[in-house]
């Protein structure tokens, strides 16, 4: 497992290791980009987590130019497909498992639920074959 740390970083050191000002993080914090939690003496910290959105933030404002309006859609969209992929992540293990337990409840009918389509199929091409056979007798 990747276990992240627990550590939390003051401004200071958050501003230094990625070479923006103090008041860039506040910025980020009252526009919303940021949650930095707090101390006991109102100190900001920043953890693992935080860092990873501020890097975010810096590649699309640095990198691609987006302002801090387009960077909050941005991160908005991004959690709203993350929560979808969780969504989806969890109808498919439902849905396996529910495939599962139907399997071992009827394990011979499952075995045999393409025969049918298969017959249905044989059928068809027979008509098809007769039709065709029919035509070319009139003509």
């Amino acid at each position: 497992m990747n276990r992240k740390s627990k550590a939390a970083y003051m401004i200071s050191a958050v501003a230094e290791r990625y070479e923006i000002h103090p008041q860039t993080l506040r910025l980020y914090e009252r526009e919303g980009l940021l949650a930095p939690s707090r101390s006991e003496g109102n100190t900001r910290l920043y953890t693992d987590d935080d860092l990873e959105r501020l890097e975010v933030i810096l590649k699309l404002t640095r990198e691609l130019g987006v302002n801090l309006a387009g960077v909050e859609i941005i991160l908005n969209m991004r959690e709203k497909m993350e929560a979808m992929q969780r969504q989806v992540e969890g109808f498919v293990r439902t849905l396996n498992q529910e495939l599962r337990e139907r399997a071992a409840q009827r394990p011979a009918e499952s075995n045999q639920s393409l025969v049918p389509v298969i017959q249905i199929n044989a059928m068809t091409t027979r008509e098809a074959k007769r039709s065709t056979e029919s035509k070319r007798r009139v003509k």
